[in-house]
């Protein structure tokens, strides 16, 4: 029997490459996780936040780039499966916001749970409390590193 992947949001995957709270269970989680799943969204919200971080002075220049490439590098070699963004995803997941509505998810979480829900993924990693409530409302199992409140 094969383990299926989990889908990682941005918000858990960013421990990975930058030493926040949290990291050092990310880490562990990883290093057990022969491949995880992440979005085209995942992509984008990454590199939103290296340049966030980069204007706001808590990376240089030259960290975002490392960072960039060792991203790359993790997504070419299959450790991080990136999965498409569909027109069919912000259909789900505006069904997912009336369902879930005692939540306040925002835009691109619901985006997250729909394309994590499309993918069979058994279980979501995350490091938003939002989203470890939604997710766990959906009936993911749900990894949590030092949740936020988002």
């Amino acid at each position: 029997m094969s383990v299926r992947s989990p889908y990682v949001d941005t918000s858990a995957l960013a421990k990975w490459y930058l030493n926040e709270l949290g990291s050092e269970e990310f880490v562990a989680f990883a290093s057990r996780s022969r491949r995880m799943l992440i979005s085209r969204l995942t992509v984008l919200e990454f590199r939103c936040l290296l340049g966030r971080r980069r204007r706001n002075g808590d990376l240089s220049e030259g960290l975002e780039r490392e960072i960039l490439v060792a991203f790359e590098e993790d997504m070419s070699f299959g450790h991080l499966d990136v999965l498409p963004l569909r027109d069919q995803h912000v259909a789900v997941a505006c069904q997912l916001l009336q369902a879930l509505r005692q939540h306040p998810l925002r835009t691109l979480d619901a985006l997250h749970l729909a394309m994590a829900r499309d993918a069979g993924a058994p279980a979501i990693a995350t490091a938003d409390r939002v989203m470890v409530m939604a997710a766990a409302d959906l009936g993911f199992e749900v990894t949590t590193f030092g949740a936020s409140t988002g």
